[in-house]
């Protein structure tokens, strides 16, 4: 690139390499990794190549960091879509609809039993199935509507009760690819373990780092650990601090470690106790408690 070009460049209305200004008949295009220039084509993106990877690779992964570390609004689970509290992150809180694939809370799965209409989903209103095979009937009506939930299911019962590892990643690959976060982390787990599949670190990352975007937990938590095993300490006390403020214990926990060696500062700290806290009171409610002790009693 000329350094005519390059100065004309400036304010981002000419073609980084050969400098002619966008009109009517020439329309610019950015890069699209870095978005700090624009071209007029192809050819000339290729030819300004050299000159600008270095600088598009570092911006490139300024705007990836912004988005990886950017506080979800809530977990990957979301809000019961009845009582619309905060799904906690803790297992056997909730359940999985089949009918609909909807994560109701135990709080409002106990309600509709107490008021006598658990012969219905308590969200879409389906009958409940009164047999395995109505059951599985549903369910799969629900894969072949490529439901992601749906279709990440279908891959943890190849894997678990058929023990078909191609065709259990075959399916929550595709779950993956509409949008399931719980099929990144997965698979972020096969490819780390080499279970199922070959180890592939840069699989591992991607996969762990689409389901923390999204606000899975335990992926972040994940992150935070291949970050401290590179020896990049901030980055993995970010990851920790992320996820503590989603509610997960482990994170808190090893928080607590990092602040008795020096490696998070006082207020972050605190501020991460402070917003763990929050995380789970947010989840809780006297309908929640109230199947919490009645699933104890029957037990």
């Amino acid at each position: 690139m000329s350094a005519e070009a390059e100065a004309i460049d400036v304010d981002g209305t000419c073609c980084a390499s050969c400098g002619i200004a966008a009109n009517d008949d020439i329309k610019l295009k950015n890069c699209t990794a870095c978005h700090l220039v624009k071209y007029c084509g192809v050819k000339c993106q290729r030819e300004h190549r050299p000159q600008h990877k270095r600088a598009c690779k570092k911006r490139a992964a300024e705007l990836r960091d912004e988005i990886l570390f950017k506080q979800p609004e809530s977990s990957h689970l979301g809000e019961c879509p009845i009582c619309c509290l905060p799904l906690p992150i803790v297992p056997m809180t909730c359940t999985m609809m089949a009918c609909c694939s909807k994560m109701i809370c135990n709080g409002c799965d106990y309600a509709s039993v107490l008021r006598k209409i658990d012969d219905k989903c308590p969200f879409c209103r389906h009958p409940t199935p009164k047999t395995q095979e109505e059951t599985d009937k549903d369910f799969m009506r629900r894969v072949e509507a490529n439901d992601p939930v749906a279709v990440r299911n279908m891959g943890f019962k190849r894997y678990n009760d058929e023990g078909d590892n191609e065709s259990a990643v075959e399916y929550l690959t595709k779950a993956a690819e509409l949008g399931d976060l719980v099929a990144h982390f997965e698979l972020a787990n096969f490819y780390r373990d080499g279970e199922c599949v070959g180890k592939d670190m840069k699989k591992v990352i991607y996969h762990a780092e689409q389901a923390a975007i999204g606000g899975h937990p335990m992926a972040r938590y994940n992150l935070g650990c291949v970050e401290e095993q590179n020896g990049r300490f901030e980055r993995a006390m970010k990851h920790w601090i992320i996820a503590a403020s989603l509610g997960c214990d482990k994170s808190l926990k090893t928080l607590r470690k990092g602040y008795a060696v020096g490696r998070i500062q006082k207020e972050d700290f605190a501020a991460a106790l402070r917003a763990h806290q929050a995380a789970l009171d947010a989840a809780k409610s006297p309908q929640r408690e109230a199947a919490q002790a009645a699933r104890l009693d029957n037990h």
